[in-house]
């Protein structure tokens, strides 16, 4: 274990993430470049004094499960997460978990869809990334703690705001069912992952609908190609829903377009120009 490269490598991941990069408020006096020790600690659920000792080359040996809740924390790429075990001396075991670790050109790509509403959903159903338009049409995640970006989640166990499940989505139901069935498949590809565990308990003990669900032992789902959201500013927008799937990460993208010409389009192109405002609007 080399305790002083280790030790600049965290350093410099923690300094080049800001804290809109995984949804914390950057608030007006921040001397620290990037994140702050104790926010790396709260994103890596471990202690910030650990975490400090770490950075300081005086902790002792990181365990693998420690390397990956950091790994997780700092959104380090697969050469970067294979670099941190080699500086720990821990070699790297299969990924405990879905990868959250989103490919810039991956996120380059959702920015050049200026009429189309884009996310990417981790194996878990966690929305990871996501443009201006998909923000504006369901929700404005950069706002939201991670927890409650998991669409799953959401659909089991809400909120409804105005009795709306889902962003008020034609097929959530629909949703619900496939995205449990999903979830089981992924349970069984990563079955040491606490996160998902933990997900997955959450939802047993909160919904009966995901329970019934989950012990049908279901895990093939029919997809949906077109839904319509209810939004509260401009009504329903009819969109065509189409999947891309990113295989090496375990990964989708997830992208809502209206055919040109109809008031869906119409609506798309205000909400394009409005944004995350929602002008009085309850959400």
């Amino acid at each position: 274990m080399d305790r002083q490269e280790l030790a600049a490598f965290l350093r410099s991941r923690r300094e080049r993430i800001t804290p809109a990069d995984v949804g914390l408020p950057g608030g007006p006096r921040r001397r620290t470049p990037g994140l702050r020790r104790e926010e790396v600690a709260q994103l890596a659920y471990m202690s910030t004094e650990y975490y400090t000792r770490l950075e300081q080359a005086r902790a002792p040996h990181p365990s693998r499960e420690v390397l990956g809740q950091l790994a997780r924390a700092l959104r380090l790429s697969d050469a970067e997460r294979d670099h941190l075990h080699h500086l720990a001396g821990t070699p790297q075991g299969p990924p405990p978990g879905p990868s959250r670790e989103v490919r810039q050109s991956i996120v380059d790509l959702l920015h050049r869809l200026p009429q189309a509403a884009a996310i990417v959903l981790s194996a878990s159903y966690e929305v990871i990334a996501w443009n201006e338009l998909a923000a504006a049409l369901m929700e404005d995640f950069s706002a939201l703690p991670r927890r409650d970006r998991n669409l799953v989640r959401r659909a089991f166990l809400g909120p409804r705001p105005q009795g709306r499940r889902l962003y008020g989505v034609s097929d959530a139901d629909e949703f619900a069912r496939s995205s449990a069935q999903h979830l089981r498949a992924t349970a069984a590809r990563y079955p040491d992952d606490p996160e998902l565990t933990a997900l997955v308990g959450e939802l047993l003990a909160g919904s009966e609908e995901f329970a019934r669900l989950w012990a049908g032992h279901d895990v093939t789902a029919v997809p949906t190609l077109r839904k319509t959201f209810d939004h509260p500013l401009v009504g329903p927008v009819t969109v065509n829903c189409d999947v891309l799937d990113i295989t090496d990460q375990d990964q989708r993208v997830v992208i809502y377009t209206a055919a040109p010409g109809t008031p869906s389009a119409e609506a798309l192109r205000l909400l394009s120009v409005v944004g995350t405002q929602r002008m009085g609007v309850p959400g």
